[in-house]
């Protein structure tokens, strides 16, 4: 049987992965558009105001204000916002003041650094607006000239850059769904990958392709990670922002699919380890166990479709059920121990899809033995 990489493979020449990175990074260049547009414009107002407004010559400490704020408040609630801006302009100035007297190089900067985190937490800084102030030491010793004077003109562009990234974040908030949508994607797009990587290695009898699928599920672990980072962000903008209340509905529907999906993607890598293991002893295997895996593929695909359209038909539940069922059915013929393992695992992840897509486990577990059921009566309605 052939997957849809192969087929896309032979009409356009082009490999399953390079496709699906394409396919990735384009995806997030273009959720990413406003939040590109955002950064550009805070940049370039920061330093239009300090230049034009307020006469300062070549005002570049504006806009790196304005660009550290930005990164640094998304999400965050309105008085951590406002501590991590005091932490950028305390740093920025704590230099400021002191490399015209001792000048750059490594003791300079850890005496700027060690001054200018010291000072915020003495104003009772949390860590992140600590770690702002050492950070923003570090640049603006790296990057000023000793020679330049002692103007204290560097704070006043740290708050004209970080007041104007305030005032951005408040106007035109970064949309938490479409952020969101960019952290989980790539979820979907690799955990398919892994489980087509598998589906071949089982059809081909090739370990060494079973074991580069236990490698690339196990570097999923750092997607979900950001996608639980993206989400408490998310959660961050909307309750910042008025305007973006909308999106909590949708938001929803991710929160609820995320330690599910978490579980699902170790799953992945159970899944992996107990295919090269079947592939390990040698022998024929059911090919059925081969289809069985595509068909979880193909409900990781429909459930990555249903969170980012939540209108959009759910194929989830039909194709984890009879990847489940259809495995278990295996176990009739053959109960080796690395058909039990790898049918274990099977069933599992489709445990979990279920509940990533919002059905109660308890519907999920008996749902699983109808499934289990119909495949068993299909299988002795073919035998007679």
């Amino acid at each position: 049987m052939m997957t849809r990489a192969h087929m896309r493979e032979r009409m356009f020449g082009w490999t399953p992965g390079f496709l699906r990175r394409f396919e990735e990074a384009f995806g997030r260049l273009w959720g990413g558009g406003g939040q590109i547009a955002q950064k550009a414009l805070a940049a370039g107002v920061a330093y239009w105001i300090a230049s034009s407004l307020l006469g300062h010559e070549q005002p570049a400490f504006a806009s790196i204000a304005a660009l550290i704020s930005l990164a640094v408040t998304t999400g965050k609630e309105g008085r951590q916002a406002v501590e991590l801006v005091f932490g950028v302009a305390c740093g920025l100035t704590v230099a400021d003041l002191l490399i015209s007297f001792i000048g750059s190089g490594a003791w300079q900067i850890a005496l700027v650094v060690c001054l200018a985190t010291a000072i915020v937490t003495f104003f009772g800084g949390g860590a992140l607006s600590i770690t702002e102030a050492g950070v923003s030491a570090l640049l603006m010793v790296i990057l000023a000239s000793p020679s330049s004077g002692m103007s204290g003109e560097r704070f006043v562009e740290a708050l004209v850059g970080s007041g104007i990234a305030l005032v951005l974040r408040a106007i035109i908030p970064n949309n938490p769904s479409q952020t969101v949508k960019n952290a989980a994607h790539p979820i979907f797009g690799e955990f398919v990958g892994v489980l087509e990587e598998v589906y071949e290695a089982l059809y081909t009898d090739d370990l060494e392709q079973a074991e580069e699928a236990l490698r690339k599920a196990a570097r999923m672990d750092a997607r979900v990670s950001g996608f639980r980072e993206a989400l408490d962000a998310g959660y961050g903008t909307v309750r910042l922002s008025p305007p973006r209340r909308r999106a909590l509905g949708h938001l929803g529907f991710y929160a609820q699919a995320a330690d599910h999906l978490d579980i699902a993607v170790r799953d992945s890598r159970g899944l992996a380890r107990a295919a090269a293991a079947l592939i390990r002893v040698g022998g024929p295997h059911p090919d059925q166990l081969a289809e069985s895996v595509l068909e979880l593929a193909q409900a990781v695909e429909a459930l990555g479709s249903y969170l980012q359209d939540p209108d959009h038909p759910l194929g989830t539940h039909d194709f984890a059920l009879k990847a489940a069922g259809d495995a278990t059915v295996v176990l009739h013929d053959r109960n080796d121990l690395e058909t039990n393992m790898l049918v274990g695992q099977i069933r599992s992840t489709t445990l979990d899809l279920l509940q990533a897509s919002g059905m109660s486990y308890s519907t999920a577990l008996q749902e699983l033995d109808y499934a289990t059921l119909r495949s068993v009566d299909e299988r002795n309605a073919a035998i007679k």
